[in-house]
């Protein structure tokens, strides 16, 4: 009986320890959450535009480091949570890292597609009013051309827009698809490349 007495003491003497470690370490966690949330909201802006995926792997993150501060696992939260700090720092590298690029991009595409948009239009313009067309265009083939030129700078001026507006992710893809329709019009027209770059 004795001996059972003396277990159960032991029992409780455990057991209030852990629970005073425990209640010991709320403090630090709750610090090391609030780190975490300062560090990935900073982050947020640029990678939900251009590392969006990140970004969500990072809120899940935090949301199950929430969760085991809700269950009172405050040992796992503090380290998890500290992890945060540094992974939302290389999700915003990469988020620049991505703007870059895409505004390499853009620079390039805004350097040569006027161009070609401009010696495409002088072509069409020249030959709206020739009473021949070059041989192997057809008056059909020519009427396609002009509707996909037309579109190619309704696209530009999207572009354009988008870029303005901050999306350069829209505005270089809606630029690389113009500079493809540019190019298959300027294959079918047969203006060379060296034309177009003398046009920008």
């Amino acid at each position: 009986m004795k001996r059972n007495s003396i277990l159960l003491v032991i029992a409780l003497f455990v057991g209030a320890l852990l629970f005073v470690s425990c209640a010991g370490q709320k403090g630090p966690a709750e610090l090391a959450i609030k780190s975490a949330e300062e560090a990935i909201n900073a982050t947020k802006v640029e990678a939900e535009k251009y590392v969006p995926d990140q970004m969500a792997e990072l809120d899940n993150a935090l949301a199950a480091v929430k969760d085991k501060f809700a269950k009172g696992e405050y040992g796992a939260v503090i380290p998890e949570a500290q992890s945060l700090v540094t992974k939302a720092k290389g999700v915003l590298d990469a988020a620049m890292a991505k703007k870059d690029e895409l505004m390499k991009n853009w620079t390039d595409l805004s350097q040569g597609v006027p161009g070609m948009l401009e010696a495409i239009q002088g072509k069409v313009d020249s030959l709206a009013k020739s009473f021949k067309l070059p041989a192997g265009l057809t008056a059909e083939k020519f009427e396609e051309v002009k509707t996909t030129f037309t579109s190619a700078k309704e696209d530009w001026g999207k572009a354009l827009e988008s870029f303005k507006a901050g999306n350069y992710a829209d505005a270089v893809s809606v630029a690389g698809s113009v500079k493809e329709k540019a190019m298959q019009t300027m294959q079918t027209l047969g203006i060379t490349t060296a034309t177009a770059e003398s046009k920008s």
